[in-house]
């Protein structure tokens, strides 16, 4: 029986890809001449046609499968249009990002464009927390929080009004920002027409495999307590290569400091961490920076400003730097303490846990 679920399951899938073809016609108004418009899919990122305005309008003409997710883009604006390819002629008005067409079409447009009012005015606050005093900052914390969750709540509001149509798969990647296992698993359920849709179901492979990718992370830094250090080659800030083995399990203990100029609470850390090498480096302790930097000019500024005097290494890659698949980093701060022979004894010690280990090891 379980067999022959799994078929029809697959068989299903298979033909909710597997639609049939629309012509479709979009005329796009609302742009000074000249002005670079671009219709993309937004299943392959593909760009499927590109003009100028001419004459104060534009139109896309062609054929795509039936309820594709598609987009209009003008060049230099941070807004997309979106819409599906369900047979229907399309009018966007770019001046207000307006949508005349099919029913489905013109709701999908009004719910896409009350949560980009809602995304501006949490940006919004943002913004005025930048340039804002410490007092006022922590005033407008639970402001922006509470924004934040409003536009979560408007997204789950799209779903529950809309489970038996497809414009929920428009949304699919915002609904399954931050949402639980078993939440994932009742969103991407096939018996929801969105959830077929092959836009969603690409999302879900990517979840999938986003999930399978932390659980792997999560099982190698489980298994580090215990276990010798994992040697990684990265450069330091003069370009030149180095391994990890250089300074770490020959004869000192090391922190090995997972960090980066552009993250906060690595900001509100480091005095902790400056401190213990400050009382410490001479007993013994030697600590070694990886950074998840990209920018190099931010990352040199930041071991500068912070007041860093250790080794510093980065291959500049960001989230995606050799030293997050070694360990298993998935958020910075971390960090491991290794003892003289290149056993990992403790992670992720902070404030006075770290100040508390190392007044073990090396006495007050």
């Amino acid at each position: 029986m379980k067999k022959i679920l799994i078929l029809s399951a697959a068989i299903f899938a298979l033909s909710a890809c597997a639609g049939k073809q629309v012509e479709y016609k979009v005329c796009v108004t609302g742009a000074e001449d000249g002005t670079q418009v671009s219709l993309v899919d937004k299943l392959s990122g593909e760009v499927v046609n590109s003009g100028e305005i001419a004459d104060g309008e534009l139109v896309f003409t062609g054929k795509a499968d039936k309820n594709a997710l598609m987009y209009v883009h003008k060049a230099n604006a941070d807004w997309q249009t979106i819409f599906f390819a369900d047979g229907e002629d399309v009018e966007i008005d770019l001046e207000d990002y307006s949508l005349e067409g099919s029913e489905l079409n013109e709701k999908l447009t009004a719910y896409d464009k009350a949560a980009g009012e809602m995304y501006n005015d949490a940006l919004g606050a943002i913004a005025a927390y930048g340039e804002a005093s410490e007092a006022e900052q922590q005033a407008l914390v639970p402001v922006i929080n509470e924004k934040i969750a409003n536009i979560g709540e408007y997204y789950k509001q799209i779903l529950e009004e809309n489970r038996n149509n497809i414009i929920p798969a428009a949304f699919i990647s915002e609904l399954a920002q931050g949402a639980e296992k078993e939440e994932l698993a009742g969103l991407f359920d096939p018996k929801y027409p969105y959830a077929r849709h092959p836009y969603a179901l690409k999302i879900k492979d990517q979840l999938d495999a986003y999930n399978a990718r932390m659980e792997e992370m999560d099982a190698i830094k489980e298994g580090l307590i215990g276990q010798k250090f994992l040697d990684l080659e990265e450069p330091d800030v003069d370009g030149k290569l180095h391994k990890l083995s250089e300074y770490v399990g020959q004869g000192q203990w090391v922190l090995i400091d997972f960090w980066a100029s552009w993250c906060g609470p690595c900001r509100r850390e480091m005095p902790n961490v400056v401190k213990a090498y400050g009382k410490y480096h001479e007993k013994g302790l030697e600590i070694v920076g990886l950074s998840f930097d990209s920018d190099k000019d931010a990352w040199v500024k930041a071991i500068s400003e912070w007041e860093m005097p250790w080794k510093h290494l980065s291959d500049l890659q960001g989230w995606d730097t050799i030293a997050s698949d070694t360990y298993g980093v998935k958020s910075i701060p971390a960090s491991l303490l290794v003892d003289p022979e290149g056993t990992v004894v403790a992670r992720d010690l902070r404030g006075d846990e770290l100040g508390a280990k190392l007044a073990e090891i090396f006495g007050e």
